[in-house]
């Protein structure tokens, strides 16, 4: 089931809430119950073929993590926890890397082993992710769970299943365990409400308006044509906004939902076009997988502890699998390791300009400056995130380069309807205040860097309050969102 459909905002939304706090005022774990089993059955109107492989990790992952947390002795602990993650990466690998690895086997020995046709299973890097984070919570004496029901409830609570964010179980089960959580709040409401629907005016009003235009760009480079330059960044740029509102409105809503139901998720998401350098970004774009990826790979690895040449080595590792993390592919390892020479490349220019005394003080047009150049460099890593091939990154690139001229090569298409979209939504990202902004007054999401709610804002500054006025425009903007509801399409993010 998707957020941005009729029968999720109409019918699935409105009853699992409403039994959710009748249910509460009797009994809250049978309240959790209720929620878990609401959660099971959204993850499986989608296809239940994959609802028992869920249930299947879930149950494992629990007596791993029961065990591990009763056993005081190291080696066992130790053996139980590589058991549990042997486990989680065997059954993410199986199905979502079984067929690459088999290509590329093919590829490289010149073999012709069938390849295996496996469908990727809804969230299953997100459920994995989030569970391989317990484990190791676990291990560490972080957290503990010995209530079946409510790990069942931390995986699968339908707000974040299917794209995220990736959860700790210190951050959302302590919510569950206060009285509050099960008591219908009017501000909750009010709060979750707004912020749902403006997540869902981004993916129906803005995202999905870039669609057409994205596939005729790719589409046509997959086919072997290299677009003109205008057509080039056309394309980029349209993915690149594409994929911006897509994942900022899931992450809204996401959040928008989790707060209805008086529990509030991590933010996953906080203007990363805004960032002045690369490392800015990933602490803006996907935020808790930057922080899975830091605290579970790359700190594992050795971090920053053993010398620079070992800090880049665990820099680019760690980036390149966090590429293959988002989709069984090169053009995904490729998109990866750029981002990996990125932070490298950022990380000894701060060491190289504080050791030569070089850090000009920051005016506005240095900050201007850095935001467009890390911009640019985003949506270079985008084109090869996007592209089906490699080969058709290249050419989507050379486009750019304007090598292959500046006179339109593809199948015309309207393209004056784009270029406004386009600059628009330009101003939107690097103009106007963000979803977390706006509802500052009522920390929406869980607390994270108090500095980047405070960075300043180009332009305007608004705040939403619980006032008639602000009611009519929340209303406003459900009205837009659920008015482009037109046609169902999946968030960009699901298949990651």
């Amino acid at each position: 089931m998707l957020f941005n459909s009729y029968e999720f905002i109409f019918l699935f939304l409105p009853v699992t809430a409403a039994l959710y706090f009748l249910i509460g005022r009797r009994s809250q774990d049978l309240a959790a119950l209720w929620l878990a089993l609401a959660s099971l059955f959204f993850y499986g109107y989608w296809n239940p073929a994959y609802l028992p492989l869920l249930l299947v990790s879930i149950a494992a992952n629990f007596g791993v993590g029961r065990l591990i947390a009763a056993s005081d002795a190291p080696a066992p602990r130790r053996a139980l926890l590589i058991a549990g993650l042997v486990f989680d990466l065997t059954l993410l690998g199986y199905y979502k890397y079984a067929g690459f690895l088999v290509e590329a086997a093919n590829d490289a020995l010149g073999l012709a082993l069938p390849v295996p046709e496996i469908y990727l299973p809804l969230g299953i890097s997100f459920f994995t992710f989030t569970q391989i984070a317990f484990l190791v919570d676990v291990y560490q004496r972080k957290a503990s769970e010995y209530r079946a029901v409510h790990y069942l409830l931390f995986v699968s609570f339908f707000p974040h299943l299917i794209a995220g964010p990736i959860l700790h179980h210190k951050e959302i089960m302590p919510q569950f365990a206060q009285a509050r959580t099960y008591r219908p709040s009017a501000s909750n409401f009010a709060v979750g409400l707004s912020i749902f629907f403006i997540g869902l005016a981004k993916k129906t009003a803005i995202a999905d308006g870039f669609s057409p235009f994205v596939a005729h760009v790719f589409e046509g480079a997959r086919q072997g044509a290299t677009p003109g330059f205008a057509e080039a960044w056309s394309g980029a740029l349209a993915y690149t906004l594409q994929l911006y509102f897509d994942f900022s409105g899931y992450s809204d809503m996401a959040i928008g939902l989790a707060r209805i139901l008086g529990v509030k998720m991590p933010l996953n998401f906080l203007s990363p076009y805004k960032a002045a350098d690369i490392v800015d970004f990933w602490r803006r774009w996907h935020m808790t997988l930057s922080r899975f990826l830091r605290d579970y790979l790359y700190i594992p690895l050795g971090g920053n502890r053993r010398g620079k040449p070992r800090r880049y080595l665990n820099l680019m590792i760690t980036m390149a699998l966090g590429g293959l993390w988002h989709g069984a592919g090169w053009t995904f390892a490729a998109w990866g390791t750029l981002h990996g020479f990125y932070l490298v490349a950022n990380h000894a220019w701060r060491a190289a300009a504080g050791r030569l005394g070089l850090r000009a003080r920051s005016t506005l047009w240095s900050r201007g400056l850095a935001r467009l150049v890390t911009f640019l460099a985003v949506v270079v890593g985008w084109v090869v995130f996007r592209a089906d091939t490699l080969a058709s990154a290249i050419r989507v690139l050379v486009g750019m380069t304007g090598a292959a001229g500046l006179a339109a090569r593809l199948t015309p298409v309207h393209w004056n309807e784009l270029y406004p979209r386009l600059a628009v939504c330009l101003l939107i990202v690097w103009l106007a205040p963000n979803t977390q902004q706006i509802m500052a007054r009522y920390t929406p999401s869980l607390p994270i860097d108090p500095a980047l709610l405070r960075a300043r804002v180009p332009g305007f500054v608004v705040r939403w309050r619980q006032s008639l006025p602000w009611a009519y425009a929340s209303a406003a903007v459900a009205c837009v969102g659920i008015l482009w509801l037109g046609h169902v399409t999946e968030f960009l993010y699901f298949r990651f």
